[in-house]
């Protein structure tokens, strides 16, 4: 319970208070730029990480609809949407020996790409997906619910790197 409602302080509670807190000042000079991490774990479930996919649906969807809202104020938000990256992250969880780390990314690249599309005002930056995780990604909303559930599921249960 304590590291889920940490989770949810760190990655929903943070954001909204530091946005909240500074919107105002960049609205009022007119010009602005914000960049909240996200995941690609935002576009769908995730079985044995629920609550942190949970969170970062929260700040792609918050992040977009703050996009619109800001339309015409000088200031644009982007929601930074990262693949699996070789960061402590995947220790941490328990998720080293799992496919869905089996690939994971050098975060420098989609740390500099995430500024440039912040840069260039893009809603929604997606990147640092190996190969097959691309297309997976775009089609995730069309698959059956349930059948996503099992496949995000199997590239998250321990030891399924190995598989």
């Amino acid at each position: 319970m304590e590291q889920d409602i940490s989770m949810i302080e760190v990655n929903i509670l943070a954001p909204t208070r530091l946005c909240k807190l500074f919107l105002p000042d960049f609205i009022k000079r007119g010009h602005g730029k914000v960049l909240n991490v996200s995941s690609t774990a935002a576009t769908m479930p995730g079985p044995l990480q629920a609550v942190y996919y949970a969170t970062k649906s929260y700040v792609t969807s918050w992040s977009n609809a703050l996009w619109r809202e800001l339309k015409g104020t000088g200031v644009t938000v982007t929601a930074l949407m990262p693949g699996a990256m070789k960061t402590g992250f995947a220790n941490a969880g328990g998720l080293s020996d799992t496919k869905l780390f089996a690939n994971a990314v050098d975060p420098y690249k989609v740390a500099q790409d995430g500024y440039n599309g912040m840069m260039k005002g893009k809603l929604n930056v997606t990147l640092g997906l190996p190969g097959w995780q691309t297309p997976m990604i775009k089609l995730a909303p069309l698959f059956h619910k349930k059948a996503m559930l099992n496949f995000v599921y199997d590239q998250q249960i321990a030891g399924s790197a190995k598989k």
